[in-house]
């Protein structure tokens, strides 16, 4: 359930017009609620704040806020592109989910939408006394917030689409992948290893696409209310088609084949991959990142560099989580694969290695990277390290023309 739950939370952050249209409907609530201290006792002691200069302070606010919202609207779409465009766009997704962005034209919109009811309530004689006092009291703190609002989101937009921040928002995008795989490895499922051995009936999906999410739980309920046993063939991230089968059903008799829709109601099939259940994705987006950098059109090999040194960090968060991970499976009817320490390198190495195969300094940073993953004590990640770092060494030998620079080369991989 709550993996479910974080699964929607995530794509409603993405959705830029879900917090505007909170903020806007606590917005005019906050407009009303004002009128709300003329029915207290505190006409006695509270000052009678004359209508003139409240009407004064919400048509300030009221004529700001729109030309402001417009321009963070522009500055924010511009970022977007920027990401986008010097990075990749599958990088998008994470720099759309700016909370601080996000949360900046939230407030601008609402506070335009506050201003303007009030002052049509105003106008309307809904505040007594002690209404217009609160109204007072609140339309002070609403443009206070709108102020740091403002500060806090031009540090944040100066930033926002530059691509080290798309890097980092990427990093912590993978890291909470990795972290959310080893907290229940396989997604809960128990291990199996020789996929060909098993027998079972199909389950193959109607639609084409990327497989987003798989419901785990659905599938436990299923699997406990028939008796069957579930073998996944794919992980989220696998493209899917009607003709691959994504597992292998144990235990269907005639009576309960109609089960089978049930089951494929709990694998989400989409046009995207995303990161929440797909540790890989994240992978495969940094190395892009890195091969756009190192095309000859940019010719940035310092934002390559800057990307193995991120994939260094992450397969040392990658082994530590494994280290710690001692969780038991959840879901005793479902089997599933592991993912594996090759493939991982395959999608964050293998584009980046062959497109900075000819620049001896990102080829010296990427064999230097291979030996410190290799000394983070997982066995798997070492043996990748080694066969990546010699299949990066033969790209070198047929792209560099130099003999000192693929001495040099050499001389970084011997480890």
């Amino acid at each position: 359930m709550r993996e479910n739950l974080l699964f929607h939370w995530n794509r409603i952050r993405e959705k830029l017009w879900v917090k505007p249209l909170l903020v806007s409907i606590l917005s005019v609530a906050f407009a009303f609620v004002a009128s709300l201290a003329d029915q207290t006792d505190s006409v006695a002691w509270v000052p009678n704040i004359s209508t003139e200069s409240i009407e004064a302070l919400l048509n300030l606010v009221t004529s700001s806020m729109l030309v402001i919202a417009m321009f963070a609207v522009g500055a924010m779409v511009t970022a977007y592109a920027s990401a986008s465009n010097s990075a990749t766009p599958r990088a998008f997704s994470v720099v759309l989910a700016d909370d601080t962005s996000q949360n900046a034209l939230s407030i601008f919109i609402g506070v335009f939408i506050y201003g303007a009811v009030a002052l049509v309530a105003l106008k309307n004689d809904l505040y007594d006394h002690a209404g217009r006092f609160a109204l007072f009291i609140v339309s002070v703190l609403v443009f206070a917030l709108v102020i740091l609002t403002f500060i806090r989101w031009v540090d944040s937009i100066a930033r926002l689409g530059r691509m080290g921040n798309t890097i980092d928002k990427v990093e912590v995008a993978v890291a909470n992948s990795f972290s959310m795989w080893w907290n229940q490895p396989r997604l809960g499922a128990s291990p199996f290893s020789n996929q060909s051995s098993i027998t079972g009936e199909p389950l193959a999906l109607p639609k084409v696409g990327y497989l987003q999410r798989v419901d785990m739980a659905t599938l436990q309920a299923v699997a406990k209310q028939h008796d069957l046993k579930i073998f996944l063939s794919v992980l989220p991230g696998k493209f899917c088609t009607p003709s691959n089968p994504v597992a292998q059903v144990q235990g269907l008799s005639p009576d309960n084949m109609q089960c089978l829709e049930e089951l494929s109601s709990a694998f989400h099939l989409a046009d995207q991959r995303t990161y929440d259940q797909d540790p890989r994705f994240g992978l495969v987006v940094l190395c892009e990142i890195a091969c756009r950098a190192l095309s000859p059109a940019v010719n940035d090999p310092g934002t390559a560099i800057d990307v193995v040194g991120t994939l260094t960090r992450l397969f040392h968060l990658w082994a530590r989580a494994r280290e710690a991970s001692t969780t038991e499976p959840l879901h005793d009817r479902i089997f599933a694969p592991d993912l594996r320490e090759q493939d991982l390198f395959d999608d964050a190495f293998n584009g980046l290695a062959r497109d900075g195969a000819g620049l001896v300094e990102v080829s010296i940073r990427l064999q230097k990277a291979f030996q410190a993953i290799s000394g983070f004590g997982d066995n798997d990640l070492r043996d990748a390290s080694i066969e990546h770092a010699q299949r990066a060494l033969a790209r070198n030998e047929l792209a560099m023309t130099l003999p000192q620079d693929i001495e040099a080369v050499r001389s970084a991989a011997r480890f």
